[in-house]
């Protein structure tokens, strides 16, 4: 291994890529509910004095219903740029098994998708180096933090 790249620990590697997929999938098939204002009067007690706090419900609900879409597709659009950077069985084996749906299991890619299938500690093999270079570029983007994924030093 290079001395200037991270070693990573595999299983927290994992752990947190497939978090990022998580959260990928849910953006793209959960849709977003936007919220509304209430326009009904509510009582509430009111203290009196300055308390130099101004709010308006109106300005903050539209605020939230247009950034919030915009955040989930620019953190989708950077997911997606980040996987065309793979290799192509890399890509291939990341989009069908994480991407998409999730019902999609292992077996069905190594067995099925890929072409030529292949073994599945060949498909270990591509699914760790695939899992590496995202977790480094996902660091780079400020996604993942590359200290809590590094290997705990040996001590002699």
């Amino acid at each position: 291994m290079n001395p200037l790249l991270p070693e990573l620990d595999r299983r927290k590697t994992q752990g947190a890529v497939e978090a990022i997929f998580e959260k990928y999938r849910i953006y793209k098939t959960i849709t977003f509910e936007i919220k509304e204002v209430s326009v009904t009067a509510s009582y509430t007690e009111r203290f009196h004095g300055p308390t130099n706090v101004t709010s308006d419900q109106t300005a903050k609900v539209a605020i939230y219903n247009v950034d919030m879409p915009a955040a989930r597709k620019q953190y989708c659009e950077t997911i997606e740029s980040i996987v065309e950077r793979l290799g192509e069985r890399e890509q291939t084996l990341i989009r069908e098994r994480y991407m998409k749906q999730d019902d999609v299991f292992d077996y069905k890619v190594y067995n099925h998708i890929l072409e030529p299938p292949v073994s599945k500690d060949t498909y270990t093999k591509i699914r760790s180096r695939a899992f590496y270079k995202l977790a480094l570029a996902f660091a780079d983007r400020g996604l993942l933090k590359l200290q809590e994924l590094e290997k705990a030093a040996k001590r002699i």
